[in-house]
């Protein structure tokens, strides 16, 4: 490949290098279960380290503002092809430089500053883009947020559907950053039908699951779909934008990503996705995929198992919320005691939480990144035996010495990059 190689860069900007080798060593000796985060293939990260971040390319395949722009055509029109096919979608854009952008694209596509818009909750499981009052979608629209049944800690359709009856909101935003069930995205076009208001999941943290026909599809049944590239898709980071049909949204939203909201694409980046999404396209993905639940449900049953409580009693796809009252903490504390133990996660606000967003009542697990390292279901037990040891003896400095030893040991015998 034409990009520089580690040794360059060692002697051009030794701080700089030796920052990277030591984030190198944290992925390496260090159990990753932020649910948010993968690890991108040796060819996806060589196509985004190549010489195609040098090409401004500013407009569309065919439609430049550029010259010397024939070979990325190719390239964004492979990946858009390829995205298409991965999800059965008439239209694609990988123009979108990350999930939330891809959202403020889709919002300013079909919104006025203004306009209603109804999604999930932040506290209870919803993104920032999806209505918080520090986010831009927070600030221009006029928000109203959908919360979780409180017995059940999952989404209550009913209660949905009279709340877009009384609010009717112009938007409705599907999806989620942390929930661990199943959504009904039918059920939700249906209620959204009643009112006229356009539906638009937000499949960021599902997307791997989705392509693989272990999740249930939006596409074909929301008007607009938005996605991140990483996450359980396992490319870099990133978003897109997809619909099918392709609809009356087409030119709104090629003309909200650029020159709505950004300027030029990051060709490098999209020849990423590009090959993200080819190794999604091969069978292997699904069983990737398959084996990412398998670790979940190991996962959180061993949780339950060791009276650690989890919200909603559980998860149907690759992640799941402990409640860290149950072990007698907070998250903030919680995600502590497990750096001490190498394993790295990240505090989440639980439904009905009463502390703050930096304190939490929670944290958030996934199993996407560690099934990218090759860990099975005895593997993820043992993880998880440590984790409910590490956290209910939180001061016993012999025990998680013990546990950080074993996830060491661990991490050698499954590395994320082996050395060829």
């Amino acid at each position: 490949m034409f990009h520089q190689d580690a040794t360059h860069l060692s002697k051009m900007d030794s701080e700089i290098f030796g920052l990277i080798d030591n984030e190198r060593k944290r992925q390496e000796e260090g159990l990753e279960l932020i649910a948010s985060e993968n690890y991108a293939s040796p060819a996806v990260m060589a196509a985004q380290g190549s010489l195609l971040t040098n090409k401004y390319a500013e407009g569309y395949p065919q439609k430049r503002y550029y010259g010397g722009c024939e070979f990325v055509d190719e390239v964004e029109e492979l990946a858009r092809t390829r995205l298409k096919k991965l999800f059965n979608a008439e239209y694609a854009n990988v123009q979108p430089h990350s999930g939330a952008q891809a959202n403020m694209a889709a919002y300013f596509a079909v919104l006025k500053p203004g306009d209603k818009v109804m999604g999930m909750s932040l506290n209870e499981g919803g993104h920032l883009t999806h209505g918080s009052p520090v986010n831009f979608s927070g600030q221009m629209y006029n928000v109203r947020s959908y919360c979780l049944d409180p017995v059940t800690e999952r989404i209550d359709y009913n209660q949905m559907e009279d709340m877009v009856k009384h609010e009717r909101p112009r938007l409705i935003v599907a999806g989620a950053s942390a929930y661990p069930r199943i959504i009904d995205f039918m059920t939700m076009k249906e209620i959204a039908n009643k009112v006229g208001a356009i539906l638009m999941v937000d499949m960021a943290h599902i997307a791997g699951l989705v392509a693989t026909g272990l999740h249930p599809s939006p596409v074909g049944i929301a008007d607009i779909v938005t996605s991140t590239t990483h996450k359980t898709l396992r490319g870099p980071r990133g978003g897109i934008i997809i619909a099918s049909p392709a609809g009356e949204w087409e030119k709104k939203l090629n003309s909200s990503v650029f020159p709505g909201v950004q300027g030029g694409p990051l060709e490098h980046v999209i020849a990423a996705k590009a090959v993200a999404f080819k190794e999604a396209l091969d069978p292997s993905f699904k069983e990737y995929q398959k084996q990412v639940l398998a670790n979940a449900q190991m996962m959180s049953k061993t949780l339950m198992a060791e009276g650690i409580q989890l919200a909603s009693q559980g998860t149907d796809n690759h992640l799941m919320l402990v409640k860290t009252d149950s072990v007698n903490m907070s998250g903030k504390e919680a995600q502590a005691i497990l750096e001490t133990v190498a394993i790295t996660c990240n505090k989440n606000m639980v439904p009905g939480d009463k502390r703050s967003p930096f304190v939490t009542s929670g944290i958030r697990l996934g199993t996407p990144a560690i099934t990218t390292r090759g860990f099975k279901e005895n593997h993820v037990k043992d993880i998880t035996l440590w984790i409910a040891k590490a956290l209910k003896n939180p001061k016993d400095a012999t025990l998680l010495k013990d546990i950080k030893n074993k996830v060491v040991n661990l991490c050698k015998e499954f590395p994320v990059y082996p050395i060829r």
